[in-house]
């Protein structure tokens, strides 16, 4: 073997030698690979999209269960306890009564109201 051929495989068992070290370490310290660790960042992004998808559902239910309002025209969007109601209603105090019935939501921490009257067709 020449003296290059050797220094190569010098610095090859080296470089595997310090990235065992290195992880070694990190598990040591109770971390994770970088690849490992990607995965539990998504599954939280998940369950954080299906929680606020879930809180949007409890505000609708509440809605429907007042029959003066057509929740059909108002969209709920839910992010981390805020909620934002953005659509139309048939008359003016229904706005106050979907803000109301919303913030009475479980999980609801605030509530923007985006809501105007629908003018009738012609006006």
């Amino acid at each position: 073997m020449n003296k290059k051929g050797f220094l190569h495989i010098c610095l090859a068992a080296s470089i595997v030698a310090l990235l065992g070290s290195v992880y070694a370490d990190v598990r040591a310290q109770g971390g994770e690979t970088a690849g490992a660790s990607a995965a539990p960042a998504a599954s939280t992004a998940r369950e954080v999209r299906k929680a606020n998808r879930a809180l949007s559902r409890k505000v609708y239910a509440a809605l429907a269960k007042h029959k003066e309002i057509d929740a059909g025209s108002i969209s709920v969007v839910a992010r981390d306890g805020a909620v934002t109601l953005n659509g139309t209603v048939a008359e003016a105090a229904q706005i106050d009564t979907v803000v109301a019935v919303a913030k009475t939501v479980p999980g609801v921490k605030s509530v923007s109201n985006k809501l105007s009257v629908q003018r009738p067709i012609g006006e």
